[in-house]
C-alpha cells in the first residue's frame, strides 16, 4: 500500500535465569522463536565474575550469531535482562538472580562482537514496553506487573518505559505489604514477592501445611478445593492488590496488565485482589482502572526488547 510503513525485522531477546528466548519480529508479529538452555544463574554462582560473564556473552552472541545466519538483514537487536540497568551508560549495574555481575555492559559488548546496534533494558521493562505496543500504544500510560519466582513491574508514560534516575524505578516487588514479615533477598522484610510470586505461595502453603510444593502443584490443589493451598493464592492476591492500590496513588494511569507464569492461575486470585484493590483505591479511582491479565502468551519480553529501537 502507497504510504504503508513496513518496519525491518528486529531480534527481541528475554534473558531468564535458565535459558534465553530469541524472537524475530516484523511489526508486532513474532516470525520465528529459538529457545536456548542456558542456565546463567549456575554459572555465575559457580565462576569468577569475568569467567561468568565471558561465557555468558559467548553463549549469548553464539545464540543470536545462529539466527542472524537466517535473518543477515536484521541490523537491530533489543534484549530484555534481569537486573539494575543504568539509565544512562545502559551497563548492568547488578543483577539480583545472576550474581557477581557488576557494570558489565552487554549493549556495548555484544554490539562489538556482531557489529549490530544493540539496546538492552531491565527484562520487567521490556515486558511493559511489548504490553504498550500490544494495546495500542495507549496514551494515558500503561504498568505492567509480572508474577514469576519474583514479581517484576514496568511503567510505560509518554511512550517510554520510565526507568528512574538510578534505573530502579518500578521495583514494585519490594514494596513492603507485611511489616516485619518474610525475609526477601533484597534484604528487607515483608516485600510483596515474598507473599505474591510462585515462590510466595509456595511459602504460604507450606507455612500453612508444612509441605514443599511448587506453585503449580498448589493451584492444581487449589482447584481440587484444598482449603490452604486456595488461601495460599488469596494471600498472593491481597499482597498484590495491596501494592498496585500503593503505585496508582502515586501513578495514575489507567491501564494495568498482569503477566508472567503465575498469571495462568488468576481464576483463582481475581475475587481476593478485587476486593482488595477497591478497599483500598482512592474513592476518585474506583472503575477507572483498567486491570487485564495478559494474553500475549508469554512473548511481550521478547518483543518490547524487539520495539525498543528509536526510544532510547
Amino acid at each position: 500500500m502507497q504510504g504503508a510503513h513496513v518496519m525491518a525485522k528486529t531480534i527481541g531477546i528475554d534473558v531468564g535465569g535458565t535459558n534465553l528466548r530469541i524472537g524475530v519480529f516484523e511489526n508486532l508479529n513474532l516470525v520465528e522463536e529459538m529457545r536456548i538452555q542456558a542456565d546463567f544463574s549456575t554459572i555465575c554462582k559457580n565462576n569468577p565474575p569475568e569467567t561468568a560473564w565471558e561465557t555468558i556473552l559467548t553463549i549469548t552472541a553464539e545464540s543470536i550469531q545462529s539466527v542472524l545466519a537466517q535473518y543477515p538483514e536484521i541490523a537491530h537487536i533489543g534484549i530484555g535482562f534481569p537486573g539494575f540497568i543504568d539509565p544512562y551508560t545502559h551497563a548492568v549495574a547488578q543483577s539480583p538472580n545472576l550474581p557477581g555481575l557488576h557494570n558489565v555492559n552487554l549493549a556495548y559488548d555484544l554490539a562489538s562482537l556482531l557489529q549490530k546496534t544493540v539496546v538492552v533494558e531491565n527484562d520487567a521493562n521490556a515486558a511493559a514496553f511489548g504490553e504498550y505496543c500490544l494495546a495500542g500504544k495507549p496514551t494515558t500510560g500503561l504498568i505492567y506487573l509480572g508474577l514469576g519466582t519474583g514479581v517484576g513491574g514496568g511503567l510505560i508514560l509518554n511512550g517510554q518505559p520510565h526507568v528512574g534516575h538510578h534505573g530502579c524505578a518500578m521495583e514494585v516487588g519490594h514494596i513492603t505489604v507485611v511489616p516485619e514479615g518474610r525475609l526477601c533477598g533484597c534484604g528487607n522484610l515483608g516485600c510483596m514477592e515474598q507473599y505474591a510470586s510462585a515462590s510466595g505461595v509456595s511459602l504460604s502453603y507450606e507455612a500453612a501445611t508444612q509441605r514443599k510444593h511448587t506453585a503449580a502443584e498448589i493451584a492444581a490443589f487449589a482447584t481440587a478445593g484444598d482449603n490452604s493451598a486456595i488461601n495460599a493464592y488469596e494471600i498472593a492476591a491481597d499482597a498484590l492488590a495491596q501494592a498496585l492500590a500503593s503505585i496508582l496513588k502515586v501513578v495514575d494511569v489507567q491501564h494495568v496488565v498482569i503477566g508472567g507464569g503465575m498469571a495462568g492461575a488468576w481464576n483463582l486470585m481475581d475475587n481476593a485482589f478485587y476486593q482488595r484493590l477497591n478497599h483500598d483505591l482512592i474513592p476518585v479511582l474506583h472503575g477507572k482502572v483498567k486491570v487485564e491479565v495478559s494474553t500475549a502468551q508469554d512473548i511481550a519480553g521478547m518483543l518490547g526488547a524487539a520495539m525498543l529501537e528509536g526510544n532510547y
